[in-house]
């Protein structure tokens, strides 16, 4: 019976985990393997919530460790990782286009980056004291918002009619507009399974099955998509059912 309560724990210690080896990886440019890990940590995010209302072990401390969890994973790891990107599309794009020094105001565009982990922080602050969250999301997940940003390097380094994205402006850009759908009063539905019964989880259903399609089409390049489709699916299904 003691163990059986900490399960869920351990699991989401497994997500920090990743979360902080994900990091060591950012730091040395590995940013495949730091997407790798954030994908293994998101695996665990989502199992530990479901082992707790499995096991009905839940708690105020396991809700706390897995806000915490989350802003390392999904907060300050796709910070780095788009810090990363930034500061090597600073070195293309100012070599390709000036073909002289880099000029010393793009080097402050990387750390707009660090935006991602600051209104991380903000969205899970709220998530955790906002009653309207109980069942489903006010703003983009840190997870879905980690997942995308974490599949940028693999899209431009497959798929070169994304190479346009390669460039500082346009990553500062995206870096913007994500935040910034961290804390939108945009309600989203919650991933959270109570049961696997059809009844109840339809749109869950219908969400992972188009997932599943779009990633064995598009592979990587899906990986955006979904998120759109996420939002979507969301708006769709606020409008009919509430």
């Amino acid at each position: 019976m003691i163990i059986k309560k900490h399960i869920p724990n351990a699991i989401t210690c497994c997500n920090l985990l990743c979360g902080c080896l994900a990091i060591i990886q950012a730091l040395h440019g590995n940013l495949y393997m730091a997407a790798l890990l954030v994908g293994l940590a998101a695996i665990f995010d989502f199992f530990d919530g479901f082992a707790a209302r499995l096991l009905k072990v839940s708690s105020p401390i396991g809700k706390d460790l897995d806000s915490l969890a989350d802003m390392v994973t999904f907060g300050v790891v796709p910070g780095f990782v788009m810090y990363q990107l930034i500061e090597k599309s600073i070195f293309y794009y100012s070599d390709s286009l000036f073909q002289n020094p880099i000029p010393i105001f793009f080097n402050y565009i990387k750390y707009a980056a660090f935006f991602i982990p600051l209104f991380s922080a903000v969205r899970l602050a709220k998530f955790n004291n906002d009653l309207r969250q109980s069942e489903s999301f006010i703003g983009v997940p840190t997870p879905a918002n980690a997942i995308l940003i974490c599949s940028l390097p693999f899209l431009l380094e497959k798929n070169h009619q994304f190479d346009f994205l390669f460039n500082p402006f346009i990553l500062g850009s995206i870096t913007i507009i994500l935040s910034l759908m961290l804390i939108a009063e945009l309600p989203l539905f919650a991933l959270k399974f109570k049961h696997f019964k059809w009844k109840g989880n339809e749109i869950r259903f219908i969400f992972l099955a188009t997932c599943l399609i779009s990633i064995a089409i598009f592979k990587i390049a899906g990986i955006p998509l979904i998120i759109i489709l996420y939002v979507l699916l969301s708006l769709v299904y606020n409008k009919i059912y509430k």
